[in-house]
Parts: C-alpha cells; structure tokens; sequence
C-alpha cells in the first residue's frame, strides 16, 4: 500500500496530552537500554524528536554522565518534556530545546551519539534528517533509529490496530493506525540511509511492528 502522510508537529495542548498518556513504558524502555550501550559513559547525546522527553528520562538513569540535549520541534511536546523532566530530577542531564530536524544548529561532529525513536514516520521525506545526522555525528559515533513499520495493506493495519487492547481510547487508536499509514517499508529505509550517506549502519526488522537502523559507536 501507499504511505499516506500525518502531520509532522503535533503541537496542540490536547494532542501532546493524549501522547503522553498512551503507556510506551515497555518500548521506551527497551530502546533505553539499547541506546546505553552504544556510546563511552561519558557521552554528548542527541535525541531528535524527543516528544515529551520520556527516552532521556530513562536513559538518564542508567548513564548519570551523559549530556543528552533533546530536540522536538512542538511547543506543547516541550512543555510537557519540562515538567516530566522536573519530576524525575534530571535538569542538570537533559536540556530540551525547539528545533527542525531538517536543519539542525549544531557543529559538525559534536555528537558522540544520535538516536530517535518514532520520528522518521512523521517527516514527508526523512532524508534532510538523515543527512544532519551524518553531519552532526563524529565518525566513531553511535546511531540509533527505531519506527513502525508501514503494512502491506488495509485489512492488516486494522487488525494491528485492534490488538492494541481496550486501554487506549478511540483517538489513540487512530493515532497508531494513522502512523502506520505513514511509515517506511525496510527497503524504503535502506534507500534513504544509503542516499544519506551514512556508512556502517545495519538495519532490520526489530519486530512485528518496527525497524531499527543501528551503528555502535566506539566506546
């Protein structure tokens, strides 16, 4: 099937809410505990697409010495990350800051790491990210990427989107159903990391449901 696009920026209060709300507590945290292993225990780390900073939060107790700078480019998203940030007493370790992902306002190299989890999907064409990305890390860096895979057809994301479980309300539901429809096929993704230019990076399918484009970083 066609990939059908959503929004990039979900950037109303409601929106960010509702986000925040849907438990990703056992993803999050595997993907936490993969992303610590893929750069030194003293680390410069950028997280693009932080949402509301959930993934820093985590990572940040298990490396304490990681500077971990968190980009989204929704206000509402931000607002939340603050607050979520300031609960988990984590201020002096993650500093979250409004920025396109096509056009980041980093040096070259200054990144020792550079994750994103569930971002490639909103972005109409990934590849301006991509290439910041090989701009912004140092050559021995870490790259960690992980979405949702788009489905063959209709009729599967349905029932994807049914087995979620009745925990999630209506418009969560059709959040995850939306995002499948706009997410990459592997052989998409490996076009784009290829046109990128991003040397070293392997990319499978993680499960049923997602990708990940990796490359471990010297540490």
């Amino acid at each position: 099937m066609q990939r059908i696009l959503e929004p990039e920026v979900m950037d109303t209060p409601e929106e960010a809410i509702e986000y925040d709300a849907m438990d990703f507590t056992e993803v999050n945290t595997a993907f936490a505990r993969s992303a610590i292993d893929l750069a030194p225990p003293i680390a410069t780390v950028l997280d693009a697409g932080t949402g509301t900073a959930r993934i820093p939060i985590l990572i940040s107790e298990f490396r304490p010495n990681w500077r971990i700078i968190a980009i989204d480019l929704a206000v509402s998203m931000l607002e939340l990350g603050r607050k979520n940030i300031a609960l988990a007493n984590c201020q002096d370790r993650i500093q979250l800051e409004r920025v396109d992902v096509k056009r980041m306002p980093y040096a070259n190299r200054q990144f020792d790491l550079v994750i994103s989890n569930s971002l490639i999907h909103h972005l109409s064409d990934p590849l301006p990210f991509l290439q910041e990305i090989r701009r912004v890390v140092t050559p021995e860096g870490g790259i960690f990427l992980r979405d949702l895979l788009r489905p063959d057809s209709e009729e599967a994301i349905e029932r994807m989107v049914a087995s979620i479980g009745p925990e999630y309300s209506p418009h969560q539901a059709k959040l995850f159903g939306d995002s499948l429809r706009a997410a990459f096929t592997l052989p998409e993704i490996e076009d784009l990391l290829q046109r990128a230019g991003l040397e070293g990076v392997r990319v499978y399918r993680s499960s049923d449901r997602h990708w990940t484009a990796l490359r471990e970083g010297k540490k």
